[in-house]
């Protein structure tokens, strides 16, 4: 049950929005357990985001699962998360923020896992 919310400044097009469902669908596998059968995505696009008192080409991204997972399988998730984000909206990585929570408890279907 992962969801992974992302915001950028960064116009972003049908087509792009696309290949990075795909991606991020992809990338959601490198956390044992998970697959994009069960990942909700919200990409939002033009914020007004600022980072370094800069508004060139940023993200943020926050990532919210269902468990935990160890800190090499985040460090990998992060590394596909910003070559998605480079690739589809030239977002440099030192301009990509990925935040991560983890909660034990995660509604579904009027029910709690």
């Amino acid at each position: 049950m992962p969801f992974i919310h992302t915001m950028t400044n960064v116009s972003v097009s049908a087509s792009a929005e696309k290949a990075l469902k795909e991606e991020l669908g992809k990338a959601i596998s490198i956390v044992p357990g998970k697959s994009e059968q069960w990942l909700m995505l919200d990409i939002e696009g033009d914020h007004h985001l600022y980072m370094a008192g800069s508004d060139a080409p940023a993200a943020m991204v926050s990532v919210s699962l269902y468990g935990s997972a160890t800190g090499e399988t985040y460090n990998r998730l992060t590394g596909a998360i910003t070559k998605a984000l480079t690739g589809q909206l030239g977002i440099s990585p030192d301009r990509v923020y990925v935040k991560y929570a983890e909660t034990e408890y995660w509604g579904w279907n009027g029910e709690n896992f």
